[in-house]
């Protein structure tokens, strides 16, 4: 029980706090990413509310923010611009079609995601190679610096373009501001969150001063939006009866709903490796999987735009002192309250003080280590750190982390395949011995079957796999074959110390194997792991 407890919160006050902070953060950018997605803000804000609420009390990791993202939002403008399209085409048009195919999607993508979590993939997240988890988040502050240079811009007669003059500088000087509080005031007390107090400090001088600046009401309307008056999310039953819509359409549909899946629980498990390196601690993949899905199927049924983890606000949840769940469901129902409540003085809240929190984020995420140990690393984890990165900027996160992993793949199978050996002695009685040492698999067949002169080689032949491990069917089929071309030569040859998934594959293979595989040497390493194996069966 009392592990349940401090599991939900340690420190109360902190998880409040960081709670209210984050929620502050999560408006604009919920905001921002439902115009990336072309929905109104009030799909964003209840996605972000319901992924929140859910993750935090289910999630993976006590501390760890989910919300709308824009990932995400990247990928659901094409499947709604396509339903929106189809919409207008039918007998009875419908001009939010778009919206309705995205909640179907969002069932699906649910249920991929919980299956993820049920068949413990969760877990291969933690086979990302650190030069990929560099490239990772550089890549991703890259991005979310560059995501906040559009709110440097405005919009006179139809046309955006960068402010200027007085409100560039007015812009720039908020900015810098926050900034500035956020970075002295932990130097003077870590009891107030730092990004909380700079919200509410350049909030209250810009509306005291009477400073003509954009805020985050000012931000929606010129988005399209009406404001952040909404109600309590409602159940979407209607989506139901437009799954007719959908005849010839899946294919857009179901390709949506993995690459969403791919997206939301790779940037998740991500921020949850960040996070768990952050906090000293280990989340559960599995579970945040589970969870995720959860929140999306959940925000498929009650009209939000579905997320994933959020890597700017946990780091503002976590380095504000947010380290129970507590803090998670604080700033859902904190973001929900604004919505319902205290939305005209959310809106007073300018857009400076916001990005001035966001670049603070940009600062604390980017590994500037980095820079330090370019030189010193090996060039291809350099190259793999780059490229995530560039890629990541240039595409979106799924994509870069996919590469990194096949890049390090690469990297780690050319390397090792040119790491087989064969030592070569001959015994008293004449015998040639090949003691093989290093993996053979399928780099490596070649240069294994390159170290062998069956032609020239004497009538007795021993290969001695001691020093080696057969690690694939296609190492296998390379003991199989060398073992024949020795066979059809008349000479006599004998494989030992193979392990024994080896022997019975071989053995399986073909009856001819059974004069060639020495069995009466005891290996102790075999011997041993299988006194091992009996013990636990």
């Amino acid at each position: 029980m009392k592990r349940i407890i401090n599991n939900f919160t340690q420190n109360p006050k902190n998880d409040i706090l960081s709670g209210f902070t984050v929620a502050l953060a999560l408006v604009p950018e919920a905001v921002a990413f439902s115009f990336v997605a072309g929905v109104d803000p009030l799909v964003g804000m209840y996605g972000a509310f319901i992924m929140g609420l859910v993750t935090a009390i289910l999630g993976g990791r006590p501390g760890m923010i989910s919300g709308a993202t824009g990932a995400m939002a990247v990928v659901m403008v094409h499947l709604i611009q396509k339903g929106n399209e189809v919409g207008l085409a039918l007998e009875n048009p419908v001009s939010n079609l778009g919206l309705q195919w995205l909640f179907i999607t969002l069932l699906i993508v649910g249920a991929i995601q919980i299956s993820a979590g049920l068949f413990r993939l969760g877990k291969f997240v933690r086979l990302i190679p650190h030069p990929v988890m560099l490239g990772f988040v550089n890549g991703l502050a890259i991005v979310i610096f560059l995501s906040q240079l559009g709110l440097f811009k405005e919009t006179i007669n139809g046309n955006t373009q960068w402010l200027q003059g007085i409100d560039l500088l007015t812009m720039i000087g908020f900015v810098a501001l926050t900034m500035l509080i956020m970075f002295i005031l932990p130097k003077i007390t870590k009891k107030i969150p730092a990004a909380l107090a700079a919200i509410i400090i350049v909030a209250t001088i810009t509306n005291l001063a009477g400073f003509d600046v954009s805020t985050v009401g000012s931000f929606i309307r010129e988005g399209g939006g009406t404001g952040l008056k909404g109600s309590l999310p409602t159940f979407q039953i209607q989506i139901f009866g437009f799954l007719e819509t959908l005849n010839g359409n899946w294919e857009i549909i179901i390709s949506t709903a993995f690459l969403l899946a791919a997206v939301g629980l790779i940037e998740s498990l991500m921020t949850l490796n960040l996070v768990d390196e952050l906090t000293d601690s280990r989340g559960s993949g599995n579970r945040e999987c589970v969870a995720q899905g959860s929140a999306n199927i959940l925000n498929g049924l009650f009209g939000g735009m579905g997320g994933c983890a959020m890597i700017g606000q946990s780091i503002i949840n976590v380095n504000s002192g947010g380290r129970g769940r507590l803090s998670g469901v604080i700033a859902a129902i904190a973001l929900l309250g604004f919505v319902l409540f205290t939305a005209s003085f959310i809106e007073t809240i300018p857009i400076a003080a916001l990005v001035g929190v966001m670049f603070m984020v940009v600062i604390g995420t980017f590994a500037w280590s980095s820079f330090r140990i370019i030189n010193k690393i090996p060039l291809s984890d350099a190259i793999i750190l780059v490229t995530v990165s560039a890629i990541t900027v240039w595409q979106d996160l799924a994509i870069a982390v996919i590469s990194g992993v096949i890049i390090s793949a690469l990297v780690f199978a050319w390397q090792n395949a040119i790491m087989i050996r064969a030592r070569k002695r001959f015994k008293e009685d004449g015998t040639k011995v090949y003691e093989i040492w290093g993996p053979l698999f399928f780099g490596s067949v070649q240069n294994f079957n390159s170290k062998f002169d069956a032609k020239n080689d004497p009538e007795y032949v021993e290969i001695d796999f001691i020093e080696s491990k057969v690690s694939d069917h296609s190492g296998i089929e390379a003991v199989s074959n060398i073992t024949k071309k020795y066979i059809e030569l008349g000479k006599n040859v004998k494989l030992t110390h193979l392990s024994p998934e080896c022997k019975t594959l071989l053995l399986t293979s073909s009856s001819n194997f059974a004069d060639v595989i020495e069995t009466s040497i005891d290996d102790p390493r075999y011997y041993v792991v299988t006194n091992q194996l009996d013990k636990v069966v």
